[in-house]
């Protein structure tokens, strides 16, 4: 099953979180900054983590260089 998600993600927080604001949409803070792919990289590893599935399995559609995401995750 494909579900879809719309992240937006706060680079350089203090501390990480995952929110749900409303049916599949997220707000997600990460201490990574948001260079060479790092905070894309952590929110990964944060949603493999919550979704209980491999990194391989989830996978930036749109906004790689953006703080709004829509991301798939294949469960």
């Amino acid at each position: 099953m494909l579900l879809k998600l719309q992240v937006k993600v706060k680079p350089n927080a203090k501390q990480q979180k995952i929110e749900e604001m409303a049916d599949n949409h997220f707000k997600i803070a990460v201490k990574s900054p948001p260079t060479d792919g790092k905070a894309n990289q952590e929110l990964i590893t944060l949603l493999a983590k919550h979704f209980n599935v491999p990194k391989s399995h989830i996978l930036i559609k749109s906004g790689v260089s953006s703080r709004n995401k829509l991301v798939e995750i294949d469960t």
